[in-house]
């Protein structure tokens, strides 16, 4: 089978390409040869590979400037998926794409599963869940995979960031008041692989997309606060810096950021695999 990989210089692309690995010929892109806002290149490609598999971790993930680009964001993360969709259902391909906690409010303090009811408060937010819509509209063989807190050690991350600015800085200041699940890019990559070994590990490939195409809530287990999750870093890092916490007040910042977007993954864990605990997976991913 051939699989075509989108943003494969990404956080999550570069682990993915190694990930899938063994499960078929990986045809791993990035930006310069797919630019996911560019919809007539991404037709291009997909009927110049014909891939079995498109699997499309590729977004536009700044959420503060989307407030100020939504029409680029809407693009790439709504239009571009619908396109991705309608090519693979015509070529009998099956699609899986990367979701995101902020298509929930986060007014709810308890692990949102995936029956509950959305309501983004950011145009990125938006942008994805209507994605998300777009992709289940199509009748495409599917997985949705909705993740947050995404960190790993390259590209533009939040642990990459903590890191440096704790090494200059004396003191820095984080925002306590909102809380999630720290997600490692290879715990999604390597979750996923084992997703697309049990369905390729069936005769009844056709069969496995109908019983489990739909969404799935996909993060690290346990939830704690940026503040927390920059004291496990330094701590574990070995860096010194004082920490002071602070309310998402005392930080502004162009998008609103939901305060409780934990994840249950308990859908995908009674139906697939475990996953790890969010300290577990930074311990492993710092070493």
């Amino acid at each position: 089978m051939k699989i075509l990989l989108t943003g494969c210089t990404g956080q999550v692309g570069y682990e993915l390409e190694r990930s899938l690995q063994g499960l078929g010929q990986v045809v791993a892109v990035d930006r310069s040869r797919m630019d996911l806002a560019d919809l007539d290149r991404v037709r291009a490609v997909i009927r110049e590979v014909r891939p079995g598999l498109i699997v499309n971790p590729a977004a536009y993930t700044a959420v503060d400037k989307a407030e100020s680009e939504p029409e680029l964001a809407y693009r790439v993360n709504a239009e571009a998926p619908a396109v991705m969709a309608e090519e693979a259902k015509k070529l009998g391909a099956a699609l899986v794409h990367y979701s995101t906690d902020y298509v929930f409010p986060g007014d709810d303090p308890a692990p949102r599963v995936e029956t509950d009811a959305t309501g983004p408060i950011n145009v990125y937010g938006a942008s994805k869940l209507a994605g998300e819509q777009a992709i289940a509209a199509s009748g495409v063989p599917h997985l949705i995979f909705r993740t947050s807190w995404v960190y790993g050690m390259r590209g533009k991350n939040f642990l990459l960031t903590m890191l440096k600015l704790a090494r200059e800085r004396d003191e820095l200041r984080i925002v306590a008041d909102q809380h999630g699940a720290p997600t490692w890019s290879r715990t999604i990559a390597d979750t996923t692989a084992l997703v697309l070994a049990n369905a390729m590990a069936r005769k009844d490939g056709g069969d496995w997309w109908r019983e489990n195409s739909g969404v799935y809530h996909l993060s690290s287990q346990g939830q704690t606060t940026w503040f927390d999750f920059t004291r496990a870093i330094t701590e574990l890092a070995g860096i010194d810096c004082r920490l002071v916490p602070i309310t998402s007040a005392e930080y502004p910042v162009p998008a609103k950021r939901p305060h409780y977007s934990a994840l249950s993954s308990q859908k995908l864990i009674e139906r697939f695999c475990q996953l790890p605990d969010w300290k577990s997976a930074l311990e492993l991913c710092l070493r």
